[in-house]
């Protein structure tokens, strides 16, 4: 009767340490991710402190199209609005959406201040224009880093048997920063040169 019991008490420790290294290691990959997408967070961030300082460089252009700024700094405003939660992939999309969106209206935005000789002679605006590619590879970084995150936690929460001690404590699968819709399609490049 008590070999039975040390032998039952004996697995029973080993059950409880194995389930406590398992948390501790899907508390782990959890807070990697979340460190992770901070960072994409944060280039974000950098990305649109740019935007700001192009366009204060633009709106000192006195004779500039103002529509067109318009509606970058509306873009910016519901960008800079959107709360992102890793854990759903529907708040991440409508992130990726405005910050999409962001761009593509900075872009136009770019493409009527080449009409502009003052403005593209500026230092500041040059400036810009070199730090703007930088922003864009550590925003492209950042989301492969957070994807490569999300791969080793959802390996952890999906392989058996963690999945089970996961699905005790509520970890679930996270999804994956995806690109754009379309963005699979090489874009069209004319010149009109004449």
């Amino acid at each position: 009767m008590k070999r039975g019991t040390l032998i039952i008490l004996g697995i029973l420790v080993i059950l409880f340490f194995w389930g406590c290294n398992t948390y501790n290691g899907l508390i782990s990959v959890d807070q990697s991710v979340k460190k992770v997408w901070g960072n994409v967070e944060t280039n974000y961030q950098r990305r649109t402190d740019l935007y700001s300082s192009v366009i204060k460089t633009i709106e000192g252009s006195a004779n500039f199209e103002k529509s067109t700024l318009k509606e970058v700094l509306e873009a910016r405003a519901k960008a800079t609005s959107v709360t992102v939660n890793v854990d759903d992939s529907a708040s991440l999309a409508a992130y990726q959406n405005a910050q999409a969106n962001l761009q593509g209206s900075f872009s136009r935005l770019m493409a009527v201040a080449e009409a502009y000789p003052d403005l593209k002679t500026t230092k500041s605006f040059q400036d810009f224009q070199t730090q703007i590619e930088g922003t864009e590879n550590r925003i492209n970084v950042a989301r492969q880093d957070y994807n490569k995150a999300v791969e080793d936690y959802n390996l952890k929460v999906k392989s058996f048997p963690r999945n089970i001690f996961a699905g005790l404590f509520g970890y679930k699968e996270k999804p994956y920063y995806k690109s754009d819709a379309g963005s699979e399609k090489a874009p069209e490049i004319k010149f009109d040169i004449k």
